[in-house]
């Protein structure tokens, strides 16, 4: 198993034999409903487009998950498995091998890898977008992608799951609470699936946040942080820091062909 982080929420993954793309931001600005005075993010040159991509994965409908520019340049034959509110955006784009997933819902790449939606983050009062855990069927070996924060107790019936990918930071507006969140969310979710590794997602990398949300937001922790809060609770997770556009092994032993 392969992981290239892409910066922001876009990972490339390698999981049987198969080339998933999660959530890709790759080129152009980012900046949600036009409004860049209120966010805008910026990288200093765009990312390669990946080659043989063999799935998009999309965990929600908003611009830094489903990121408009960044679609379009894809290949719009390509299969996507995407929440309900991401798939009107590459269907609105012509995509043409789409499938929704709902909660509880799965859906099988090629007899190789097995991918199951869950409740992720909330989006608004009615709203609550997907997180995966995709499976390789031959290994086991499981990972689960959740870019807010926002755990599903339904989690637990999955455990042990071998990698988390998840905020580590928690980010926060006033009056408006936390939109992601990191911390003890990120710790919690260590406890249900007890990974052997986990990684963390939605914030750093080489990209540039500015606009009236990045002067109200208020940030706590970063990887060393949780890194000294699992070993604290004394739990044997690695926490790895992986560097943008590096492509890495995840070094993990298959224990999940027990399952």
């Amino acid at each position: 198993m392969f992981l290239t982080w892409l910066d922001s929420n876009s990972w490339l993954l390698e999981i049987g034999g198969k080339r998933i793309l999660i959530d890709p931001w790759l080129v152009g600005s980012l900046i949600f409903s036009n409004l860049d005075w209120l966010f805008k993010g910026s990288r200093s040159q765009n990312r390669p487009i990946p080659d043989n991509v063999d799935l998009i994965l999309l965990s929600q409908g908003l611009e830094d998950h489903a990121h408009p520019a960044t679609l379009k340049l894809l290949d719009h034959s390509i299969k996507v498995v995407a929440s309900p509110n991401a798939a009107k955006v590459v269907q609105q784009l012509g995509y043409t091998q789409v499938r929704v997933l709902a909660h509880g819902e799965t859906f099988t790449l090629n007899n190789q890898v097995e991918i199951k939606a869950f409740p992720g983050s909330p989006i608004g009062p009615t709203l609550v977008e997907n997180s995966y855990l995709l499976k390789e069927l031959e290994s086991g070996l499981s990972v689960y992608y959740e870019p807010h924060g926002y755990h599903s107790p339904q989690l637990k019936q999955a455990a042990p799951v071998d990698v988390v990918i998840t905020p580590f930071v928690d980010l926060t507006l006033p009056l408006l609470g936390p939109f992601i969140k990191g911390g003890n969310s990120a710790l919690e979710v260590v406890r249900w699936l007890k990974p052997q590794a986990i990684l963390p997602t939605a914030a750093g990398g080489d990209v540039l946040f500015e606009g009236l949300i990045t002067k109200l937001l208020q940030t706590k922790g970063n990887a060393q942080e949780f890194r000294s809060l699992v070993e604290k609770n004394n739990l044997s997770t690695q926490v790895l820091e992986p560097k943008p556009g590096d492509r890495f092994e995840l070094p993990l032993e298959k224990r999940a062909l027990a399952i």
